[in-house]
């Protein structure tokens, strides 16, 4: 039985995100999963994603760590209130802040790792800590605020994609 990524659950109407929207094809398309009380992700960068030869281009490293926080923060939502990922209404969080903080260059070659916790759920609102690994090593660290979408912008916007 093959485990569903976070982002598997998200309704066709959501699932366009250019960094974990299984229907954008030109996107990242991450999948998250919960590995204990973390959250977990990989990616495999291509050679233009690059910055410097042999080095990820740092829109990348933030892509990463907003899209696989904000699928934390509805797995966490769903989790929180007792609900598994596949019922109504979906829960689906976007980005209130981003800080990354680049602590090293980050290698083009192999694998990037992400691993993500709950700090803090209010309400719709969950702060994420997450770091990202490159070849093993600690690259960069991000903070996010992610907010669970109102039922109203949940109305407004699948009217909006149809």
């Amino acid at each position: 039985m093959k485990i569903k990524a976070f982002q598997d659950y998200y309704p066709d109407d959501f699932n366009h995100c250019y960094g974990c929207g299984g229907l954008n094809e030109h996107g990242h398309q991450i999948k998250s999963f919960w590995d204990g009380d973390e959250s977990i992700a990989e990616f495999e960068p291509q050679p233009y994603h690059t910055s410097l030869p042999g080095y990820v281009y740092g829109g990348l490293i933030a892509s990463l760590i907003d899209c696989h926080s904000t699928g934390t923060a509805a797995a966490a939502l769903y989790k929180n209130e007792g609900r598994a990922m596949d019922t109504q209404p979906p829960i689906r969080c976007v980005t209130a802040s981003l800080n990354v903080s680049y602590l090293r260059p980050t290698p083009l070659a192999g694998k990037i790792k992400m691993k993500a916790k709950v700090e803090k759920i209010e309400g719709n609102r969950v702060t994420i800590r997450i770091n990202l690994f490159g070849d093993g090593e600690l690259c960069a660290r991000g903070e996010v605020l992610a907010v669970a979408v109102t039922e109203k912008w949940i109305k407004k916007w699948t009217n909006v994609s149809k």
